[in-house]
């Protein structure tokens, strides 16, 4: 009977145990933990500290006992073995329970120590709020910290993706968090460029952080903590968890002569043997030579020490049968609304061994996009520049993230390469994919390159790039280029370009972009097959551009405010929601998609059809209706029942108040009957931003039930001018001020860095993609909803203002008009 003897449970060697016993019932087999459990879900830790997974037990797959009953395992635990005797095929265990120290023999031996924290001597890093998460007994103890202790604040030391899922689930429990990473990225197995767009998905999300910055020491300073940076920042704080990243745990077999790695992993061979026949190891602690470089490197996942554990045990008991082939080190994680995956080799890796590849980006949806809920997605590859040999990919979306990284895995497992993505056969019907699955997709854009259809550059590389020595060609709509571009380009559109092909000099190396790369690689294939010779389209197109070229930290954001449980930050307390009544009547209306003041005219319009204490149930997607709900219904008497976000939507229960006020006494009414409530504003500039804030306010109080006037004097004329005025007969001064002036709202500037028109074009850029309205659609909303516009009959007379250039529905009146209206305000502002 041999008598196998498994230092270290989880996923290696508690699966190493299970196994032999399957393969060997007569076998005597000993497993020791020093920790109380011995099989756990290590991955679901961060879940738990978050809320999400509420059962503690949940995260125990075998408890010792368990293991005990079904697998006849003698399961030790509270007990550490403390020294290996390779020529006496013993080991020295300690028993942490008893203070006993003994000597167990073995026939065959299986160490899996795991890896540990990095701890760095960092002054003050052992204060009692800084943690560090392993195993069950350090979640506990955060656990336990956030429980008692109430945290508002914590700070993050480590973006990789245990310090993001932990980001996420402190975020989760109300707290304000604060990422710190000394590289320039979040998540190393990524490319900068994919990292951004995590970067920006985190901004998004009100979370702090800051790239490029090291923790030089922690001071307590009495109930906080205070994180001092390398940058010279003081970061104040309830709590810190450090996720600088693991190292394998090797000790042990370091002081037993065992063989070790360059890289400080136990050496292995491809039976998961040590160089002592009689031990094998396996889990986080082995160095194995990768599958695409050959070099020892660690895995520090899950998946593979699972199936190291049952390679292991058939070796151990069928006399080293099955070759382990390492691993490429998939991965994914969720953060926040994103999943982010990666497989096999990322560029930088690539370029550390000095291996030569190409890679591509490519931008598409979940799903066909003619099916709702189709979301966006991007996804890298990178193969060898002759042979397509695949070497890795990332992808980055929300959904049909791990099914697409799984099936790119499963390929380069197999030492495929893109022409094998492009022959994958996938499940298709509209709700789960398209015809050409992004993993086919991605294989076709790269047969491509490799066949000279198309040259690609990216992001990197035009940066780099000098003026004169190349055309940037932007194949998008006039209306694209204008909302944003790369400096420098030129606009043709890619329908154009048959008949413009004049314009594109033929003399310099031509950049073509679009929005995401499919308009500039037909544009790519007409300048080729034209004689244009150095065509190269843009990888990832203006998306990944603008997402790598903008600011990737979010440094400063918290004051005094704090994140709630919602996701959103208040500066007070947010009132406790009231329990919903199934009996009431309750309507739906979705307002998503609409931007302030959108959500809250389409509330007032609908709670207006409602009689005193029936509901609303409204959903918007506009973060700011989640601040302007409650104020709205604070000042028109309705009642906030509840609120709520989730994955970017808010929703808002609003109980109709009573149709009258309750009753007063006759002094309270005489007071009330009294106070003006009106808002007036004088609308002296024609600045597109004091523009816009003044019909951001005026639909605003609209939307509350408030009668609004704006007066229009002097250059505030220009913005209720028609889009399309009729001719009118004008003085030579009048003809000389409408030269000068913006002709309608469409054409007015910004106040501040307009330089020379780039500055509108700018804000109407970022109008657009935040969905906000434009000038004239306020102005419309406005008109509609009775908002008063005066314009100044003397300002007129001087600026040589017809009133036929004026918009339809813009009154004429003087001072005294403006000043009657005044006398009914409580409000009056000059803009």
């Amino acid at each position: 009977m041999t008598k196998y003897v498994i230092i270290g449970g989880v996923a290696g060697g508690a699966t190493a145990a299970a196994r032999l016993r399957r393969l060997d019932e007569h076998a005597e087999i000993i497993m020791f933990e020093r920790g109380q459990n011995i099989s756990y879900a290590n991955c679901g830790l961060p879940y738990y500290i978050g809320g999400t997974i509420t059962e503690r037990e949940k995260l125990l797959v075998q408890t010792p006992e368990s293991f005990r009953a079904r697998l006849n395992v003698d399961v030790r635990v509270l007990q550490e073995v403390t020294k290996i005797d390779r020529e006496a095929k013993q080991v020295e265990i300690q028993n942490h329970a008893t203070g006993e120290t003994y000597l167990e023999s073995y026939d065959k031996l299986v160490v899996s120590p795991g890896a540990e924290p990095v701890k760095p001597p960092i002054p003050g890093i052992n204060d009692h709020s800084i943690f560090t998460l392993r195993n069950v007994s350090d979640t506990d103890r955060i656990k336990s910290f956030c429980d008692d202790h109430q945290p508002r604040r914590a700070v993050v030391v480590g973006a990789g993706f245990i310090g993001l899922e932990m980001a996420e689930n402190l975020h989760q429990l109300g707290m304000n968090v604060t990422i710190v990473e000394m590289a320039s990225q979040v998540m190393a197995p990524l490319d900068y460029e994919m990292a951004a767009e995590v970067h920006q998905h985190l901004k998004t999300k009100q979370v702090e952080f800051y790239l490029k910055d090291g923790v030089n020491a922690f001071t307590r300073k009495g109930n906080s903590l205070s994180v001092q940076l390398q940058s010279g920042r003081e970061l104040e704080t309830d709590m810190v968890i450090l996720s600088i990243g693991v190292r394998p745990e090797t000790k042990l077999v370091r002081e037993a002569g065992l063989e070790l790695a360059e890289n400080g992993g136990i050496k292995v061979n491809e039976y998961l043997q040590t160089n002592d026949p009689n031990i094998y190891a396996l889990g986080d602690a082995i160095a194995f030579p990768h599958p695409i470089t050959g070099n020892y490197v660690n895995t520090y996942l899950a998946g593979p020490a699972n199936k190291q554990g049952r390679i292991v045990a058939d070796n151990l008991v069928m006399n080293n049968t099955r070759k382990y082939k390492g691993a490429i080190a998939t991965a994914i994680a969720k953060v926040f609304d994103l999943t982010v995956a990666s497989t096999g080799l990322s560029a930088k890796a690539l370029k550390r061994e000095g291996i030569d590849y190409v890679s591509n980006i490519i931008h598409g949806s979940s799903h066909a996009g003619y099916y709702p809920g189709a979301l966006p997605y991007t996804l890298k590859i990178l193969f060898h520049p002759e042979n397509g040999k695949l070497y890795g990919a990332q992808m980055i979306g929300y959904k049909g993230i791990d099914k697409r990284i799984d099936l790119i895995a499963t390929v380069l497992m197999n030492n495929g390469s893109i022409y094998d993505l492009q022959e994958i056969e996938h499940a298709y019907a509209p709700p789960y994919s398209s015809a050409k699955d992004p993993v086919n997709q991605a294989g076709y854009v790269a047969e491509n390159i490799l066949t000279g259809r198309l040259k690609n550059i990216n992001w990197v590389e035009v940066s780099k790039l000098h003026a004169p020595q190349i055309c940037l060609l932007d194949v998008r709509t006039p209306s694209e280029h204008q909302l944003g571009h790369i400096e420098g380009s030129i606009n043709v559109e890619v329908d154009q370009l048959r008949q413009r092909l004049n314009e594109i000099p033929r003399d310099k190396k031509i950049i073509v972009y679009c929005g995401v790369g499919i308009r500039g690689y037909f544009a790519c294939r007409i300048l080729m097959q034209n004689g244009f010779e150095e065509v190269y389209n843009l990888s990832g197109g203006y998306k990944t551009y603008e997402h790598t070229m903008c600011k990737q930290s979010n440094e400063d954001i918290f004051e005094t405010s704090y994140i709630a449980k919602d996701d959103h930050i208040y500066r007070g307390k947010p009132a406790e929601a009231a329990p919903f009544a199934d009996h009431i009547k309750t309507i739906e209306v979705d307002a998503c998609g609409l931007q302030c003041p959108g959500p809250v005219l389409k509330l007032k319009t609908e709670i207006e059809k409602l009689k005193a204490g029936e509901r609303l149930i409204q959903k918007a997607s506009d973060p700011g209706f989640m601040k302007d709900v409650q104020s709205w219904c604070n000042m028109t008497g309705n009642k906030l029942i509840s609120i709520d976000s989730k994955e970017g939507i808010i929703t808002a229960v609003i109980e109709k108040g009573a149709e009258a006020p309750a009753a007063a006494t006759s002094n309270e009414k005489t007071l009330t009957a009294n106070l003006p409530t009106n808002k007036t504003m004088v609308v002296f500039s024609d600045d597109m931003d004091r523009a816009l804030a003044s019909f951001v306010i005026a639909n605003g109080a609209a939307s509350m039930g408030k009668q609004v006037t704006l007066f229009f004097t002097f250059w505030g004329l220009n913005i209720i001018k028609k889009t399309d005025k009729p001719k009118v007969d004008k003085d030579l001064m009048g003809k000389m001020f409408g030269k000068m002036m913006p002709k309608n709202a469409g054409k007015l500037k910004l106040s501040k860095m307009n330089m020379f028109g780039m500055g509108s074009l700018m804000m109407k850029k970022r109008m657009l993609a935040k969905r906000v309205d434009s000038i004239e659609d306020m102005i419309q909303t406005a008109l509609d909803n009775g908002v008063k516009m005066i314009a100044c009959q003397m300002s007129m007379d001087v600026m040589g203002v017809n009133a036929d250039e004026l918009m339809d529905g813009v009154e004429i009146g003087g001072v005294a008009t403006y000043l009657e209206e005044a006398e009914k305000a409580n409000l009056n502002l000059f803009i």
